[in-house]
């Protein structure tokens, strides 16, 4: 991969502070899965978020990326023919990307929100009790794949669902993976 000596630079660097983060903006959801599995090949220290207010353009998620980074950045996207509507320097508070995150812990029950989607866990039985959110299609076929399942028995929501409602399941399943 031409850009392998990145790959063990940008593991090693420190969590950038927001005056070294970069956006990334695309047109579609699909561009920024997209971008985030080239991106995370390439061994890059990025993160999915929702972005602020003042830049958002219809599609609800932004790659966030070490500013230091983003000329090696945007020739990797181009070579996967990905090109973003702009990337733009975090400065300041007001263009902090959002967390797709909320939790909330209902004493027997532990819900993890990712966007749209909601998962629900028993924390004892580590069973999946309910998905809810979102308006894709494929929801209802997600939650008959995943609940009744413990997290570790169920499938990963990114390999069974293919819209914008199946990633945020996606973020939710690991992040709820994280927790429990």
């Amino acid at each position: 991969m031409a850009f392998a000596w990145l790959k063990n630079r940008a593991k090693q660097a420190p969590a950038p502070k927001s005056a070294d983060k970069g956006l990334l903006v695309f047109d579609n959801t699909s561009e920024v899965i997209r971008a985030e599995g080239v991106l995370k090949r390439g061994g890059w220290t990025i993160r999915v978020m929702g972005p602020p207010p003042e830049i958002r353009t219809g599609c609800d998620l932004v790659i966030e990326f070490p500013l230091i980074e983003k000329l090696d950045i945007l020739r990797a996207l181009e070579e996967a023919k990905l090109t973003p509507l702009s990337a733009v320097p975090v400065s300041g508070p007001l263009l902090e990307p959002v967390s797709l995150f909320q939790v909330k812990d209902f004493g027997q029950h532990l819900m993890v929100r990712a966007a749209n989607m909601k998962l629900t866990v028993d924390k004892r039985s580590g069973i999946i009790v309910n998905i809810s959110g979102g308006g894709c299609p494929d929801v209802p076929y997600l939650a008959d794949q995943l609940v009744g399942k413990t997290l570790a028995q169920a499938p990963s929501p990114r390999r069974i669902g293919h819209t914008l409602c199946g990633y945020a399941l996606e973020l939710a399943y690991q992040e709820m993976r994280r927790r429990c």
